[in-house]
């Protein structure tokens, strides 16, 4: 039986039905051929970063950041809410990379955004996580218990502190930003929501590019979906590679840092290997005119 498999660094074949096998005469680019100095940076923080969401297994969850840090990643993404911090920081432990050199972000959570709770939920951060600080805190979302001024200027008293040294948002609509902009001195380093092809976040994008806030996608792979888009399908062959690494390059292409989430050594090496794929301007068109718009994650609390 033949069976669909993504791309995997492993050269394949793909047929009009959708399926692929393994075809050992196509000549793939292998994750191996990118080092950490591969991925560009943006202000310090690298473009392609491991997430951590519903890696919720502590040995698998340290494994995967484990193997991330030796495959090249050098930026790891957790939160409060994912319930993972201390088997993120042991993964970092075992790795053979030097902590110095992994950018380290984390989020609270929404019943830890009264200003005290902000300070104690963080300090605990880090000692679950192992660190002295971490480069860049989130607020996760703009709900539960956020209020601008207590929230936002308990960050700034962490980064005075040194527990901190970037303010980051997430799920933020734009007239978050503009009150998080008017209520701290400090600047908002990045905003992290989701975005990938059937959520390409136009608005949202244009407004941080013009206030100089970074742009971090979450879910960029659309929680799989990627993979039932034609589209993706279509350019993915084209390339010889996944679905998922077209969605990597697409973002990349519009100056977005991605922090895909994977726990399988297959998985971590693919997305890692989207480095190599260089989308011409045919397949970005191609991409931006999908027609179809779908939210992957939507709480109830969610401010839109």
């Amino acid at each position: 039986m033949i069976v669909r498999v993504p791309a995997w660094n492993r050269p394949f074949r793909r047929f009009p039905n959708g399926f692929s096998v393994v075809d050992p005469s196509i000549e793939c680019m292998s994750s191996e051929q990118f080092s950490p100095d591969s991925v560009e940076r943006a202000k310090g923080m690298p473009m392609l970063g491991f997430g951590t969401w519903e890696n919720e297994d502590p040995e698998q969850c340290t494994e995967s950041v484990r193997t991330a840090l030796e495959t090249g990643y050098r930026h790891v993404d957790t939160a409060q809410a994912y319930g993972n911090e201390e088997s993120v920081g042991e993964g970092i432990e075992r790795a053979d990379v030097p902590r110095e050199d992994v950018f380290l972000a984390t989020k609270v959570w929404i019943s830890n955004l009264g200003y005290d709770d902000v300070i104690h939920s963080t300090t605990q951060s880090l000692d679950d996580l192992g660190v002295n600080s971490v480069d860049l805190l989130y607020t996760h979302w703009p709900s539960g218990e956020y209020d601008p001024e207590d929230t936002l200027s308990a960050f700034a008293e962490l980064k005075d502190r040194g527990a901190i040294d970037r303010i980051g948002v997430s799920n933020f609509e734009l007239e978050h930003l503009d009150t998080a902009r008017d209520v701290l001195d400090e600047p908002i380093f990045a905003e992290q929501a989701e975005c990938h092809p059937l959520l390409p976040q136009e608005e949202l994008r244009g407004y941080c590019d013009d206030n100089d806030i970074e742009f971090v996608a979450y879910s960029p792979l659309a929680r799989g979906k990627v993979f039932e888009i034609d589209e993706l399908g279509e350019i993915a062959a084209k390339h010889d590679v996944s679905e998922a690494q077209i969605s990597l390059a697409w973002l990349r292409e519009k100056d977005v840092t991605v922090i895909p989430k994977a726990t399988s050594a297959d998985h971590i090496e693919d997305n890692w290997a989207s480095l190599g794929v260089d989308l011409d301007d045919e397949d970005i068109e191609k991409i931006d005119g999908i027609d179809e718009h779908e939210r992957q994650v939507d709480p109830d609390f969610a401010p839109w």
